[in-house]
């Protein structure tokens, strides 16, 4: 699991923020304008100043949806976070990167939409 895992979280917002990897630069647009520094910097593999890209922390993002705007080059997009482990599963990145972090992306993303869909349901 990533940073903070296992905090509770109060309230998850609506969306959350995922970057399709192929789309992204590295321009780091995003995280220049992310308030909650939940966005982090992944160098290629071959060249790595050259080839890098952008992945977000799920469990640290508030759903501002400041990355989103900022990004010139529209590879994030904010995703229902009831349904953020479908759009995690197929954001692409690099082979190497993937082998080693899709499945726990993935399982913490399905979390996440797990305990959004919990919040939602109303208090007997």
């Amino acid at each position: 699991m990533a940073k903070g895992a296992g905090k509770a979280r109060k309230k998850l917002p609506k969306e959350l923020a995922v970057v399709y990897a192929d789309n992204c630069t590295g321009c780091e647009a995003c995280i220049e304008v992310c308030p909650v520094d939940c966005i982090y910097k992944i160098p290629g593999e071959d060249l790595p100043p050259l080839q890098s890209f952008v992945d977000i922390d799920l469990e640290r993002c508030i759903g501002c949806a400041l990355c989103e705007r900022w990004c010139p080059w529209d590879a994030i997009e904010m995703v229902p976070t009831a349904r953020v482990h479908e759009a995690v599963a197929i954001k692409g990145g690099p082979p190497s990167y993937l082998e080693k972090n899709h499945e726990r992306l993935v399982q913490t993303a399905r979390q996440l939409a797990e305990l959004y869909s919990e919040q939602q349901m109303p208090k007997a």
